[in-house]
């Protein structure tokens, strides 16, 4: 029974082998240099789909498509700041991993410490606020009272056990 199992699944990977293979192939450039230039400006730029990936990592069609236009840039002789000019200018700062500290990004490079300040400041004036609501006053006859009753309580239930 269990060669015939192995024997029905043999044949069954061998007449469907092509259809649950992998998917195609990331065309590849005819020469090394040229992938290795590819490489080294796609993980300096971000995935537009993705946002937390560098071009180079992510899975995206749009990425595939813009390692493409990089790679037929590079065959056309452009240099790695033109390509890079190139997707900034059709793209903008944003696509950049690291902008260029100008007007225009320093909402980029300063907003989160900007908004953890405002955070942190809001945090302290409430903390401020809270502790200066709070009363410090003694207690009345009365909770006096209920506060002996309950530690006699429990004096008395130790001394018990």
């Amino acid at each position: 029974m269990n060669r015939v199992l192995v024997f029905f699944l043999l044949i069954l990977a061998l007449l469907g082998g092509g259809r649950l293979s992998a998917g195609e192939a990331a065309p590849r450039a005819a020469d090394e240099a040229t992938e290795k230039r590819l490489a080294a400006i796609a993980s300096e730029l971000r995935c537009l789909v993705c946002q937390n990936e560098s071009l180079a990592g992510s899975n995206a069609e749009l990425a595939g498509d813009l390692r493409r236009e990089i790679r037929a840039l590079i065959k056309d002789g452009k240099s790695d700041s033109e390509i890079m000019a190139f997707m900034v200018e059709r793209y903008g700062d944003f696509v950049r991993y690291r902008p260029p500290l100008k007007a225009t990004t320093l909402l980029l490079w300063f907003g989160p410490a900007l908004l953890c300040a405002i955070g942190l400041a809001a945090l302290l004036r409430y903390l401020r606020r809270r502790s200066r609501a709070i009363e410090d006053r003694p207690l009345s006859a009365e909770e006096q009272r209920r506060v002996e009753a309950l530690l006699g309580t429990t004096d008395s239930s130790e001394g018990k056990s």
